[in-house]
């Protein structure tokens, strides 16, 4: 019998109509002492679609294909949703869990990297919650990693080609790849992984492998989006914005800006790369697509299924590339916040 008696899809979060966005970056940066005007800033880009973030649909979507997928393949695990900063908060999800009876969950956490906001302060999350609820709580274990799996890798390189036929004829085989991540503070990034620099090695490698796969394993580059925080405070570079500028004036043809960092087109995407961004290219006259992410993508998906597979019954870890799988269990200096600044604009 499997230790497992629940799935948990662990997530950001994020507003569903006008009046959830303050309230939902309040949420974001409590006690980080943003000044009110900040968030009112952030609060237009949501504003620009309607106050609603894509995120928590496209989660109800995984959702329902994971438990579907699970069915298919024989797994019997009840599946459940919480979210870092909105409806459904992941404490609640765990008081439903503890009054439903579970008592070992497994999670899958929206991230594919390693650092502190993108993994340990997602196992801060889920300790918080569980300790709000009380003795009760089940224990809760979170997949590892998966930035090199190929169920996220292969539907990446499919996206990059299929992006590549929507640039005009005369470009549509000379173009250049800019894959971005989120940006973090620096000293955030010296401290993930073990031993420091993981989330830029892992998005690098990730970036390698779609490259690789969509056909332009040496015409790439990687670049970051979604900077916040004082300006005195250095951040990883460069700007996806700086990046076109410099490729526009170094006489590219073309672009296909690929969201590696990403495993869905929430707001981040969607302002930031498909807003700002294009209006960017359109002025410097630089024909721009935008790949898609996995989203639920059948591979992805069963990827999904796969990682529980691995806790179920010891099937071998997949993964492409030389970093190999990565660990299951995070050690406890892994990690670290380094200086942390508020991620306020999905």
């Amino acid at each position: 019998m499997s230790r497992y008696d629940a799935f948990l899809l662990v997530s950001f979060g994020g507003p569903e109509s006008r009046g959830d966005v303050i309230p939902f970056l309040e949420n974001v940066t409590r006690g980080r002492g943003v000044p009110r005007e900040r968030l009112e800033q952030v609060a237009e880009h949501y504003y620009r679609f309607g106050g609603v973030s894509p995120i928590n649909a496209q989660c109800r979507d995984l959702l329902a294909a994971v438990e579907k997928d699970f069915a298919a393949s024989g797994i019997d695990l009840p599946v459940y949703w919480g979210n870092r900063n909105w409806d459904p908060l992941l404490t609640e999800t765990v008081a439903a869990m503890a009054a439903d009876g579970r008592q070992h969950a497994i999670a899958f956490v929206t991230s594919a990297y390693s650092s502190y906001s993108s993994c340990r302060q997602y196992l801060e999350n889920i300790e918080q919650a569980r300790a709000e609820v009380g003795s009760r709580a089940p224990q809760i274990d979170k997949l590892r990693p998966y930035f090199n799996h190929p169920g996220f890798v292969e539907p990446l390189a499919d996206a990059v080609r299929r992006a590549a036929k929507t640039l005009p004829p005369s470009v549509m085989d000379d173009f250049d790849v800019v894959f971005t991540a989120h940006s973090i503070p620096e000293a955030m990034a010296a401290a993930s992984g073990p031993a420091g620099g993981a989330y830029q090695r892992q998005l690098a490698e990730a970036s390698r492998l779609v490259a690789e796969r969509a056909g332009r394993g040496r015409s790439w580059r990687l670049a970051y989006q979604s900077r916040s925080g004082p300006p005195s405070v250095p951040w990883l570079g460069p700007d996806v914005n700086d990046c076109l500028a410099e490729l526009a004036g170094s006489g590219s043809a073309a672009v296909v800006l690929v969201p590696v960092g990403f495993v869905s087109d929430h707001l981040e995407v969607a302002y930031d790369l498909d807003v700002e961004a294009a209006q960017l290219a359109e002025r410097l006259g630089l024909p721009l697509a935008r790949a898609a992410t996995p989203g639920t993508d059948p591979r992805f998906v069963a990827m999904i299924t796969e990682l529980v597979g691995e806790r179920l019954s010891g099937q071998p870890p997949r993964a492409l590339g030389d970093l190999g799988p990565s660990l299951d269990v995070c050690g406890s200096g892994c990690c670290g916040a380094g200086t942390v600044f508020p991620r306020a604009s999905r």
